[in-house]
């Protein structure tokens, strides 16, 4: 199961870094061109749209689990990065660095406990409100 781990992940990464290549747009664009261009001698039938229908379904379905492999790679290779520079930090609290595996009620308290110390000691209000949209931005990208 490893090596079709590593084989999956690399053609992924691969996939999504050409997809995102201008060639790859030019190519699709062209694609459409030459599919709208052969309407007349199809008569634009139904047949002749249904081509272009199942293609690009079939290119969407396949790209929407290619893309997720590498954002899921991506996401957890910024987690780990955060984690290390957290640890790192003697004044962090390492009790943060599993925030992303807590659920949406406990993500709530925790930022509860956060806007609470921010009104306790303001001196530390801008530092606090600044963690609490780095982690609203943080869930916002697991959404």
């Amino acid at each position: 199961m490893g090596d079709l781990n590593r084989l999956f992940s690399g053609f992924a990464r691969w996939t999504a870094h050409q997809a995102g290549r201008p060639y790859a747009f030019i190519l699709a664009a062209a694609v459409i061109v030459a599919w709208a261009a052969t309407g007349p001698l199809f008569g634009f039938s139904d047949t002749w749209q249904l081509v272009i229908n199942t293609g690009t379904t079939i290119v969407t379905f396949l790209m929407v689990f290619l893309i997720q492999n590498t954002q899921n790679r991506d996401t957890e290779a910024i987690q780990l990065k955060l984690d290390e520079l957290i640890r790192a930090n003697a004044q962090a609290r390492n009790r943060l660095l599993d925030l992303e595996d807590l659920d949406e009620d406990a993500l709530d308290r925790v930022k509860a406990g956060f806007k609470e110390l921010a009104t306790r000691r303001p001196e530390t209000a801008d530092e606090l409100r600044e963690a609490l949209r780095e982690t609203g931005r943080r869930e916002d990208r697991r959404r």
